[in-house]
């Protein structure tokens, strides 16, 4: 990394970190973010106890702003796959949706229809059909405009798109296997441990669920939109903190 490329990665992360700051200090105190350029200028106390408040409030930032910015990171490298995608689904619009995955998908029942049993082609083309329609649904809630509708209905819709018949595809291939239910394996064993380790849940599930079968299908379907907000929730965070563009 080159020196001037090097001074303008740290100049970016001071800004970043600047503003995140100056917004957890806006959640009690007035004219915070952005402040520095105005007439007025940042609000600032006006007595010692309010200035040691105010500092200790900001100091009170420092570990949230720690935990928060490595998803201002991951927001920008989702957010930048995100607009591609968003950016060619514009330009072909809600046909070119369906027709772009309509071939994707088709061309994978096509060789479940050749390589699976009957009911493993069923399985897949139900799932491409569900992919299509998920897409299609997806491109229409993103366009109806509003963070809200883009990040709880849109984002987890693309999720099941992008990867539902590759996910019932593996149920019958053992190479799609090898690659999807070892991945689907570790991300149990994962979601198991750091997020149902409360009140034994994940000790009852391993007890009552085996990570077999359609079982993969399920664990996929049910997490695609948890999926989708933390992909909606990082985007939107990355926008806030350094904005790409108009919303």
């Amino acid at each position: 990394m080159s020196g001037g490329n090097a001074s303008g990665l740290v100049a970016g992360i001071s800004i970043d970190l600047k503003r995140l700051h100056e917004t957890w200090m806006a959640i009690v105190y007035p004219r915070q973010v952005d402040a520095d350029e105005t007439v007025l200028g940042k609000w600032t106390p006006s007595s010692q106890r309010g200035w040691i408040t105010y500092r200790l409030w900001g100091v009170a930032g420092v570990p949230v702003i720690g935990l928060l910015y490595p998803f201002v990171l991951l927001g920008y490298a989702l957010r930048a796959q995100a607009d591609r995608l968003d950016g060619v689904a514009a330009r072909i619009g809600a046909i070119g949706v369906v027709g772009a995955l309509t071939l994707l998908w088709g061309g994978l029942s096509i060789v479940a229809w050749d390589q699976f049993t009957r009911a493993g082609f069923i399985a897949v083309l139900a799932a491409s059909l569900v992919a299509v329609v998920a897409g299609l649904l997806a491109h229409l809630f993103s366009r109806v405009g509003g963070r809200f509708t883009t990040v709880f209905v849109a984002y987890p819709l693309g999720v099941t798109a992008l990867f539902l018949p590759s996910i019932v595809a593996a149920l019958y291939s053992p190479t799609i296997a090898d690659v999807v239910f070892a991945r689907s394996e570790a991300v149990a064993r994962w979601v198991n441990t750091h997020l149902l380790d409360v009140f034994d849940i994940n000790e009852r599930l391993r007890q009552k669920y085996d990570l077999r079968g359609v079982a993969h299908v399920g664990m996929w379907v049910g997490i695609s939109v948890p999926i989708g907000w933390l992909v909606g929730f990082v985007v939107t965070l990355a926008n806030f903190v350094r904005p790409s563009g108009p919303e």
